[in-house]
């Protein structure tokens, strides 16, 4: 991630390699050629705190749950969803990871490519911590953008007070590095 100055933010490696099987339907595994990154990425801009996965690692509600507890208030999730997990999943896992954590969510997709060796779902997407989808783009290349609320964000997490309610005294998740 490089600021407004050209100077690095961050440097994000993804955290869980997509390793699946959908028999009849798409077989993928990257742990053949990559290997997993081993920490979490946060960092600040002079608008809010913004926590960084890759792809695959929306899927995990552990790794949103911590980038909450460390005061994100946007996370981003750069990802290349294909053809099967894309319409079932790309924008149920985002509105997910924003309502359980009361955080905007991003992300950003490839555009269709039909030629490619592999096709990406597309649809980039900003959902806000309600879970509505605020911008959204198709399949095709497209920009996208929206404000970022924090007053409002503020407002959700007053009204429905998750962070304060949580029963650590019962369970707990917690970042191990």
């Amino acid at each position: 991630v490089f600021g407004p100055d050209g100077a690095i933010l961050a440097k994000h490696r993804k955290v869980h390699l997509f390793d699946i099987n959908v028999p009849g339907k798409i077989q993928f595994k990257e742990s053949e050629t990559l290997s997993p990154g081993n920490s979490f990425s946060v960092f600040d801009t002079p608008y809010c705190k913004v926590g960084l996965g890759i792809c695959y690692d929306i899927r995990f509600a552990e790794m949103a749950q911590i980038y909450g507890q460390k005061g994100c208030q946007l996370l981003i999730y750069p990802g290349a969803f294909n053809l099967t997990t894309g319409p079932a999943h790309w924008e149920l896992l985002q509105r997910g990871r924003a309502v359980d954590n009361q955080v905007y969510v991003a992300t950003v997709s490839p555009a269709r490519d039909e030629k490619a060796s592999y096709v990406a779902w597309g649809h980039s997407t900003v959902v806000n911590p309600w879970g509505e989808v605020i911008a959204k783009a198709g399949a095709e290349e497209a920009v996208i953008y929206t404000d970022i609320d924090l007053k409002k964000l503020a407002e959700i997490r007053q009204q429905i007070p998750i962070l304060s309610q949580k029963r650590h005294d019962l369970y707990g998740i917690e970042m191990k590095k």
